[in-house]
């Protein structure tokens, strides 16, 4: 089988989810991705995870993050370490790095520095809030982003002033964003032969996520809150719950009452016209929650169904996972993690139908493959042993896993 990145070699200097995502998204289409972790912590997301730490296992975010890649352990702070890093970068397509840029000056790792001696080199840096500007300084995280865009303040629910995703959303979309801009450069130099820099930021990429409302707020000043300018509804059902939308709909409260045979409460003046029927939802859903109290999730969501109502049953992640439609996706793969037993982790959501994204590698012990990947770019054995005698690089040899798996559908360094 074909892979789409085949052939394409990316150094991944990373840790958190930003940057992790975007190079555990090359090596899910094919890229040979080697990640150059420090010292014996490496990436943090190995330690991040409390409950894999008291009971003795690897990290559930690290196992998210990095399959179809090789780690290796190195020393950025010494010179030899340094040397080490170039010669990786002599022969590779891509560097990913979300380093600070104060961090990424010191260490000689700033574009400008590497763009004339490594002309074919796509050069994608990741970072909180770019790279200039008043705030290019400070630390990025998911949440912080979520406050600073207005994320956290667009709410839909009258009872809050602002709400956080417990979800890393923003650093999800600005990884698949730097995805998307890898490939695109690496696409340019096919024509050109040289290669670029791709950046992406979680602030500019927060704000991307709300591109309809920034254009109703720019364009004439409103504000676009798609949970409270049309109708919905939330109703317990006797085994479950279920959400109804009325978007798209002329009139949502009617063919509500058709589906529930209650009588139309449309014509009641308070709730004539759409813009009414999202403001007196309350007055619509307080006639309608005990009806649908009374029918099961299967009955109410046929009844839904019939009169061509957006609907769906509220689940949990835990039944999210287990529901047929995400086995028909095929979603859910088996990673191979050393020193442990398989996992089962959500895999590369894009089809392609030729060269699909597939697990050709574990999930990576920290550094086990130093003397592999150095030994690949022209270190003797003589010369590995002395850089492990000095601590430039450190090494380890985990237990591996004895069979391949397919089928693959944010910090900042100081």
């Amino acid at each position: 089988m074909s892979r789409a990145l085949e052939g394409v070699r990316v150094v991944e200097l990373c840790e958190v989810m930003q940057g992790p995502l975007a190079g555990q998204t090359l090596g899910d289409l094919g890229a040979d991705v080697v990640k150059i972790e420090r010292g014996l912590r490496g990436d943090m997301m190995r330690t991040l995870d409390q409950q894999a730490a008291g009971q003795g296992r690897i990290s559930a975010y690290f196992v998210a993050l990095n399959r179809n890649k090789r780690s290796i352990s190195v020393d950025l702070k010494s010179p030899e370490g340094i040397k080490i890093l170039h010669r990786l970068l002599a022969r590779a397509d891509v560097l990913v790095h979300n380093y600070r840029p104060a961090a990424v000056r010191r260490l000689g790792l700033s574009y400008e520095d590497l763009a004339d001696r490594y002309p074919r080199l796509v050069y994608a840096s990741a970072s909180g809030f770019g790279d200039t500007g008043p705030l290019a300084h400070k630390p990025g995280q998911d949440m912080l982003a979520q406050t600073v865009s207005g994320l956290a303040r667009a709410v839909g629910d009258a009872r809050l002033s602002s709400y956080l995703n417990p979800t890393a959303q923003v650093d999800y979309a600005s990884g698949a964003g730097l995805v998307q801009g890898v490939l695109a450069a690496l696409f340019e130099r096919e024509r050109s032969g040289r290669g670029q820099q791709v950046s992406v930021n979680l602030l500019d990429t927060a704000l991307a996520m709300q591109m309809m409302e920034a254009a109703a707020h720019t364009m004439y000043g409103a504000e676009l809150n798609w949970v409270t300018q049309w109708y919905s509804g939330t109703f317990a059902t006797t085994d479950g719950v279920v959400t109804v939308v009325g978007l798209f709909r002329d009139n949502a409260v009617r063919l509500l009452c058709a589906a529930l045979d209650v009588a139309d409460l449309s014509t009641r003046p308070e709730l004539a016209t759409t813009e009414l029927q999202a403001r007196n939802r309350d007055v619509a859903n307080a006639v309608l929650a005990p009806v649908v109290a009374e029918l099961s999730t299967d009955e109410v969501m046929a009844r839904f169904e019939s009169v061509d109502l957006l609907c769906a049953q509220q689940l949990s992640l835990a039944e999210a996972l287990q529901q047929p439609q995400v086995a028909a996706n095929d979603l859910l793969v088996e990673v191979a993690v050393a020193g442990e037993k398989p996992a089962r982790v959500v895999g590369y959501p894009v089809r392609l139908s030729r060269s699909p994204g597939d697990v050709r590698r574990e999930v990576p012990a920290l550094g086990q493959d130093t003397g592999e990947v150095l030994a690949e770019i022209g270190f003797s054995t003589g010369e590995i042993e002395a850089l492990v005698a000095d601590g430039v690089i450190h090494t380890s040899e985990p237990r591996r896993a004895t069979h391949e798996v397919h089928h693959c559908a944010s910090g900042y360094p100081e």
